[in-house]
């Protein structure tokens, strides 16, 4: 046979589609939109009549019910409580920022309808069962701040210090699964379906609000392990939970149903099964509770989406109770209003756990916060709205729609003494201005009844092979999902890269290399990383089992340099982890008016000459060798650090733009060189179209090392 005629570009399908494609773009375009977006109708019948069916809520209340649903969702954020400037960050915002809203909210109300009303600006309240008033709400929305120039401040404000971890944006009734699991520095926590991470950041707050800070402080014990289904949602995770800067976190993807039993190392040093003390299973769910912030649902919803949901719920939840440890604790929760998502899927795996699972009273746990207990009797129904008392009632042609397992107990006091149902917590809308949620915690007080020693699932070590046993059979290639990640090497013992950190930095003869580690195997390590030993012992034994995609924090980075003692700098948000373990060799105390200095400067190339610091602070710096350092600062009763770098003649602080703006509010510095004003950016851009000259803009970060280093 001759050799197979070449195809022409003119024959090729696939060109051809790219040429229509490309002729296709060419053609006239037609007009946009000429009449704007139609607003979503807050309207349902079928939601509103299965609602009511199920009395969600009492009948006096039902029109409060359904107005709060149609209403905007209000601004609610919280500080983070596990730094210590939390405090004085509070102070600042109170004294700051909320006289300002009062002021910008009221000329806002003015020029909207509600002026018609005459009714005073609501102040910003605390949310009363959040602990030490930090957690805040606004009567406006995020489009009002958004869109409001008498607001750009408070606006800014809340941008730059959540993007330095300071401050969370969080729905209110977000804020509860966290709070209700009361997670200690020394537990072992599973988020079971983490993404996007705002419930994840908080479980990590907690983790870290249990030890005390100071320049001594060591990491917690326990750790947080988020993991997510989804590859792409993994990533927003690392992006929501990095900001905290947690050696003691870890990200997975895998599918939370058949999360895989991992193993590590027990106290006693022998290997086991890893369970945890708390597992949080925030499900996914239809949603239906979020319609304030998400008003497609109001045209979206059907039954059709709780009835299929409710398979995936028990399974996940299940799995999560098999992985936690007798005497843990577990919260269930959704941002669904259905009980066929909530009691439902609990009665389910409280019957199948025959008393090892209890669901526990939590509500004193949230003092002032106002809820409707959990349903007792519910009625499943298809998605025309035909329901049905008991599983004989349901036809054939609907038996894999209604389930038997959807039934509720067949009495109200098998509900409540039983399975006490009644202690779930139902928050709706018009209980206190949130959106809708459902929490239950509990808590495992046996193991359950299919769980036993020799159970393949919690079997994680290799049994010997008996004399003339037949081999295993080869496992199958387990599946991988999203991309294939780069590899995660820690050091050894005898890593000639931490030998000149250790003698330039002077650590503590404690602290152990094995937990610095790197992205590459070969070639030059540019950016080291640090972890718990806790954390290092999970990854190393398990790298096979689950897929990790991000863990450890970036603490030393390449700097080459000339007359350099060592390669590496510190990184600024692995400082806080390391602090304790570094030397007083790289340590230099400065007045607070010198770091306000050092922060405010916004070019790299000309920072501060040290002769035009203060007498003390020249006098902590004689002597005192070139390279990276710790600046610390003592802000009356708050001690401050910051990495700096100390040149021949000069000294400059290593900061990105956020944390800058964070310490010198903190330091009661001027900021208003770092505020952006979109309003007047605006203005500017039409003058500039109009023959101004535009004005020049400050670089976001300084982070380059000056000429004289």
């Amino acid at each position: 046979m001759g050799k197979p005629k070449h195809m022409t570009n003119k024959q090729n399908p696939f060109a051809k589609k790219k040429r229509h494609n490309k002729a296709k773009s060419t053609e006239e375009r037609p007009a946009r939109r000429e009449k704007p977006y139609e607003s979503i109708v807050p309207e349902n019948e079928s939601f509103e009549a299965y609602y009511k069916h199920q009395r969600v809520c009492e009948e006096s209340e039902w029109p409060q019910f359904m107005e709060h649903l149609r209403r905007t969702l209000p601004v609610t954020f919280r500080i983070t409580g596990s730094k210590a400037q939390a405090k004085l960050l509070l102070k600042i915002t109170k004294e700051s920022f909320f006289t300002e809203y009062l002021r910008a909210a009221g000329e806002l109300r003015k020029q909207t309808e509600e002026a018609t009303d005459h009714l005073p600006v609501e102040p910003p309240h605390s949310l009363g069962w959040y602990p030490n008033e930090l957690a805040w709400q606004l009567e406006l929305s995020r489009k009002d701040i958004r869109r409001s120039e008498s607001l750009f401040k408070l606006h800014n404000f809340l941008i730059s210090e959540t993007n330095s971890g300071n401050i969370s944006r969080q729905e209110a009734v977000s804020m509860i699964p966290p709070l209700v699991l009361d997670v200690q520095s020394h537990h072992r926590v599973l988020d079971m379906c983490a993404a996007p991470g705002s419930k994840t950041a908080q479980l990590i707050e907690a983790l870290h609000g249990a030890v005390p800070e100071g320049p001594s402080t060591r990491s917690p014990s326990g750790f947080v392990m988020a993991n997510d289904v989804d590859n792409n949602r993994c990533y927003m995770l690392v992006h929501q939970a990095k900001r905290l800067n947690s050696p003691c976190f870890m990200v997975t993807n895998e599918d939370s149903a058949s999360f895989p039993t991992l193993e590590v190392t027990l106290p006693d040093g022998t290997v086991g099964p890893l369970l945890y003390d708390r597992v949080l299973c925030d499900v996914p769910c239809s949603g239906d509770g979020t319609m304030r912030k998400n008003p497609d649902i109001w045209t979206k919803w059907s039954l059709n989406q709780a009835n299929n949901l409710h398979g995936l719920q028990h399974r996940i939840v299940k799995r999560g109770a098999e992985l936690l440890a007798v005497g843990g604790k577990l919260v269930y929760s959704t941002c669904s209003l259905n009980p066929i998502e909530n009691e439902a899927v609990l009665h389910r795996l409280l019957k199948q756990s025959e008393g090892a699972l209890e669901i526990v009273d939590c509500a004193d746990l949230l003092p002032t916060l106002r809820y409707r207990k959990g349903m007792t009797y519910w009625e499943p129904a298809t998605k025309d709205l035909k329901y049905y008392k008991s599983f004989a009632e349901v036809p054939e042609n609907q038996r894999t729609v209604v389930r038997p397992d959807m039934f509720p107990p067949a009495s109200e006091e098998e509900a409540t003494e039983k399975y006490h149902l009644d202690r779930c917590l139902r928050i709706l809308p018009h209980h206190q201005n949130t959106g809708g949620f459902f929490i239950a915690l509990l808590e495992k007080k046996k193991t359950l009844p299919w769980e036993t020693v020799a159970d393949s699932e919690c079997e994680v070590t290799t049994t010997p092979k008996s004399e003339g046993s037949a081999p295993p059979a080869p496992k199958k290639a387990r599946f991988m999902r999203g991309f294939k990640e780069d590899p995660f090497v820690f050091f050894d013992q005898n890593e000639e890269v931490f030998a000149s950190i250790n003698r330039f930095y002077e650590l503590d003869k404690d602290f152990d290399p094995r937990n610095f580690l790197t992205r590459c195997r070969v070639g030059k390590k540019k950016n080291i990383y640090f972890c718990t030993g806790t954390v290092r012992d999970v990854v190393e034994r398990n790298e096979k089992r689950v897929k990790f995609i991000n863990l450890g924090v970036k603490t030393f980075v390449r700097c080459d340099n000339r007359n350099m003692q060592c390669e590496f700098r510190l990184a600024s948000e692995g400082l806080t982890n390391v602090n304790g373990f570094i030397g007083q060799r790289r340590r230099v105390t400065v007045e607070p008016d010198d770091l306000i200095k050092l922060l405010s400067c916004t070019d790299p190339t000309r920072p501060p000459e040290i002769s035009s610091l203060a007498e003390k602070t020249q006098q902590n710096l004689k002597d005192f060798d070139s390279g990276c350092c710790i600046l610390e600062c003592q802000l009356e009763d708050l001690p401050l650090a910051t990495v700096g770098w100390k040149g021949t003649l000069s000294l400059r602080a290593y900061v990105d733009q956020h944390d800058t703006v964070h310490l010198l509010r903190l330091l009661g510095g001027d900021v208003s060189k770092f505020e952006k004003n979109k309003f007047q950016d605006k203005l500017q851009l039409e003058d500039t179209a109009d023959g101004a000259a535009p004005t020049e803009e400050q670089p976001d970060e300084v982070d380059t090392v000056s000429n004289d280093e």
